[in-house]
């Protein structure tokens, strides 16, 4: 497993590898690194796949382009597109989780001729709505949805750099299964919902000490490191564009994805709090034609391909042998 600096058509990206045989993309979410694939990159190397998973735009020893507008999802699938390329390969299967899955479910909507399976973790394949998505969000006096509160450029990122690994620490704990059942009313903690406008996001969250056997202090590290090198606005960017992204998408009204999918979530993830979520995974064989399985993970939560390796490692690998 090594890193390296690969040129491509649309910027230079940092990506982890391993293995030689065909193409698996591994897309992280927020606020993630390719490290958060670590243990998949090894295992399906070992099957005998070529693993690769990058930096994505804006994150890491990936470039950071400064504009907001930057980070469409139009942009995003370009880029896995041109990784494709700059590997020197025809095809690839996409896997991603958070942020990386919806980027994994566009990818497969637009470019099935380059795309040949797609893995989602977390998040699932999502109709459009019929108005622009921050007009949706709740927001009250003294509160806003996160959603929302990530759309102001400096806020967010003035919290979150005051001290990453402390941001980190809170942010990864409160969303994993450990932080609780997260049951109705139970007061697990959720960094993924509302949000005061008078003490921001970590205050809320509890300090996270260790985080169990999933993240140990060296690996947690390889994140703190990486945020303090490029910040968090690279990743905030993704969130403001949820708007223009339904402007854009409307060029795809109609289209479902048509190749393999595999969809899976931990029961403890955060996005299974919002309300309806259940309704729209129960909805996805109406979007996604060739969904072959969907699994829930006991215990696991947001952090599913780190919380549970193995399981997710070998589920991957028999997707693909499936193919």
């Amino acid at each position: 497993m090594q890193h390296r600096t690969i040129e491509t058509a649309t910027l230079r990206m940092r990506i982890l590898e391993a293995g030689e045989g065909p193409l698996v993309l591994l897309c992280h979410g927020f606020p993630e690194t390719s490290h958060a694939w670590r243990h998949q990159v090894r295992a399906l190397a070992a099957a005998g796949f070529h693993a690769v998973a990058p930096d994505m735009r804006g994150y890491g020893g990936t470039e950071s382009p400064e504009a907001a507008g930057a980070y469409t999802l139009f942009d995003l699938v370009a880029d896995m597109v041109a990784l494709i390329d700059a590997l020197g390969a025809e095809k690839a299967v996409i896997a991603g989780s958070d942020w990386g899955a919806t980027v994994a479910w566009q990818a497969a909507l637009m470019r099935p001729d380059r795309f040949g399976g797609v893995v989602a973790l977390g998040v699932p394949m999502m109709g459009q709505p019929p108005v622009p998505p921050t007009t949706i969000f709740p927001a009250t006096p003294d509160q806003l949805f996160y959603l929302l509160y990530f759309q102001q450029p400096g806020v967010a990122e003035a919290e979150f750099e005051r001290d990453a690994e402390v941001t980190l620490r809170r942010i990864y704990h409160a969303a994993s299964g450990e932080a609780g059942p997260r049951l109705p009313g139970d007061g697990t903690p959720n960094p993924f919902a509302m949000v005061s406008r008078a003490s921001g996001l970590l205050a809320g969250l509890p300090e996270g000490g260790t985080l169990a056997g999933w993240l140990p202090q060296a690996d947690l590290d390889v994140f703190v490191e990486a945020f303090r090198a490029s910040g968090f606005g690279g990743g905030l960017n993704y969130y403001r564009n949820l708007d223009r992204n339904w402007e854009l998408q409307k060029a795809l009204a109609g289209l479902k994805v048509a190749i393999p999918a595999l969809f899976m979530a931990g029961e403890r993830d955060t996005g299974l709090a919002m309300p309806g979520m259940r309704e729209i995974i129960d909805a996805m064989p109406g979007l996604v034609s060739d969904l072959r399985a969907i699994r829930f993970v006991p215990g696991a939560g947001h952090w599913l391909a780190q919380e549970r390796p193995d399981i997710v490692s070998a589920a991957i690998v028999d997707f693909l042998r499936g193919l």
